[in-house]
């Protein structure tokens, strides 16, 4: 009914009602039902009519979130692969050089995280490979160090099984997306996944910081592939990752059951990529067993669910106990679930017809829900959002529609850049966009189209954060003053700035007065498509304030003194 709904209210041009009428949609079985309200219009002024955010979804206003600050270039990290950085298509067998034209596109972002597939390392049990792997070419050391030098921080997401692995199923339920065990081997054992907890040692004793590891147990292949080739060496201790994710949506409902793992089997396979289930799987296996400070990140779940995180601790509290401190002794380091804004929900299953603004969708509370739970541990782990987006084609679910003279690419933008602003509200401390480029371009299921660049040029979307990060990337988000319009304020120092946006998806606008306590003039900056900076304007203000029209597309205020 929403849709009905909105879809009248974008395409009318006017449209007058005495009255107010409600109309509700309870899409969530956990928060209240979003209400669309229909105000009255006044003969002086047409106003578009506004969908109204649920309570639950709404952020505190003037809290300051106690801890470390966030700032809001943590909000701004891509999804991606090797080949993003390596093929070059007028060098297509040079991948031991970073393709400039297409890094240049990386280069707007804060953070990667790239999808590494198991079998791209060990393309045969034992056979570790990494300048260059066996299995494509590519280079790794060249990838990590050339983002360390640029300060992309990246996360390293090891998953699906290796071939050498998922051939010992039987014909038909071969799939590198099955659980990371032989065939046969019991999903609730940690020592079933012994072989990917070796990997993902070998893989953090060369990319991690320690180099104080025994270099017997750190191996690499040394065949050549060809005569003047140059074979991988061990290497210990580079300092160029910081962070690993132990595979991707283990909570899958989708496929084969062999692909499949409960929570409580989840665990087990964390419990032995994290530090070898505590030791006891030998001195090579495990992240931890590695370098103990290198951070584990729980693979992204496709559900959102955070009952199943919770039956993960759970099965911690059983299995693995509690550390002296009385904190219970987890398999993770960092909660990590995937969330993409539509009019379904992904934790019943409901399948959705468009993607939604995402203050309007049930994001906020979901964030709440997990930083929350994050927040009742000893530790406080870190919560991640590691793929959210848009995509272009309007036949995909996903998709951000084109509202009033916006085009698509204008929407999905907006949407994009207010995506970031809603998490780092609630506490959540990265966020990563599905993804670099279209996964198929023209494709029209749902995340075919969610790239944030084409070919070697941004998207809108791309631009939008190009400019932020520019503008305001190191500074730290304070607190929230106003939720309609949705003013924001983050903090450098002693400098001010303020993000202001309607928190709508139909073309809304509206007046607004800022406060700027004892500044004297102000900066306004509006978003550019195709710029690398924002256009800005100055202004005097009237006693502190200013008058400041905002629209759906968020506008930047800095306070001068």
């Amino acid at each position: 009914m929403r849709i009905f709904i909105q879809m009248i209210y974008r395409y009318k041009s006017l449209l007058i009602f005495a009255g107010v009428l409600f109309l509700c949609n309870c899409n969530n079985e956990n928060s209240e039902a979003d209400a669309i309200a229909i105000k009255n219009i006044s003969e002086a002024a047409v106003k578009t009519d506004t969908t109204r955010i649920a309570a639950i979804n709404q952020p505190q206003l003037n809290f300051v979130r106690p801890g470390t600050p966030v700032p809001l270039k943590n909000m701004f990290g891509i999804n991606g692969y090797e080949w993003n950085f390596l093929e070059n298509p007028f060098s297509p067998n040079d991948r031991k050089h970073i393709y400039e034209d297409k890094y240049a596109l990386i280069k707007n972002f804060s953070a990667v995280r790239h999808y590494l597939n198991w079998n791209r390392i060990e393309p045969e049990k034992g056979h570790y490979t990494f300048n260059p792997s066996l299995s494509g070419g590519w280079d790794y050391d060249i990838i990590y160090q050339r983002c360390k030098q640029d300060g992309i921080l990246v996360l390293a997401d090891l998953k699906n099984s290796p071939g050498w692995m998922y051939d010992t199923y039987p014909t038909n339920s071969r799939d590198n997306d099955n659980a990371p065990v032989f065939y046969g081997k019991n999903l609730s054992d940690p020592a079933s996944y012994a072989d990917q907890a070796r990997t993902a040692f070998q893989f953090v004793a060369r990319y991690g910081y320690n180099k104080n590891i025994d270099k017997a147990l750190v191996k690499v292949y040394t065949k050549k592939r060809y005569s003047d080739d140059v074979p991988n060496e061990v290497k210990i201790g580079m300092g160029l990752i910081k962070y690993i994710e132990c595979g991707n949506e283990r909570d899958r409902w989708w496929g084969p059951d062999e692909t499949h793992q409960t929570a409580e089997e989840y665990a087990a396979n964390m419990s032995a990529f994290y530090d070898g289930n505590m030791g006891k799987l030998g001195p090579d296996a495990g992240v931890k067993t590695a370098d103990p400070n290198m951070q584990v990140v729980m693979g992204g779940l496709a559900s959102a669910d955070i009952k199943w995180v919770q039956r993960m601790i759970d099965w911690c509290k059983k299995y693995r106990g509690y550390k002296k401190d009385g904190s219970v002794n987890l398999c993770f380091d960092v909660i990590n679930y995937h969330l993409y804004s539509n009019n379904g929900d992904v934790r019943t299953h409901k399948r959705a017809t468009t993607g939604i603004a995402p203050e309007i969708s049930n994001d906020g509370s979901i964030a709440n829900d997990f930083v929350k739970l994050a927040g009742s541990l000893k530790q406080s782990p870190d919560v991640w959002v590691t793929e959210t987006g848009y995509d272009i084609n309007q036949e995909s679910y996903q998709k951000a529609e084109s509202i009033g003279k916006k085009t698509v690419l204008e929407n999905q933008a907006d949407w994009i850049l207010r995506t970031s602003l809603l998490y780092i509200r609630y506490g959540v401390k990265r966020v990563f966009f599905y993804q670099l480029f279209d996964d198929h371009a023209g494709g029209t299921s749902q995340y075919a189209t969610s790239g944030l660049a084409e070919g070697l040029k941004r998207r809108p979307a791309a631009d939008y954060i190009l400019q932020a990060t520019k503008l305001m990337g190191d500074y730290n988000y304070l607190k929230t003053i106003s939720k309609d319009p949705l003013v924001d304020v983050y903090q450098l120092g002693n400098k001010t700035m303020y993000i202001l946006t309607i928190p709508d998806e139909t073309g809304r606008s509206a007046n607004y007065t800022l406060d700027l306590g004892k500044a004297s003039k102000a900066n306004i900056y509006h978003l550019k498509i195709g710029a690398d900076m924002m256009d800005k304007g100055q202004v005097n203000t009237t006693n502190g304030k200013i008058k400041i029209n905002v629209s759906e597309t968020p506008v930047f205020v800095e306070a001068l003194k």
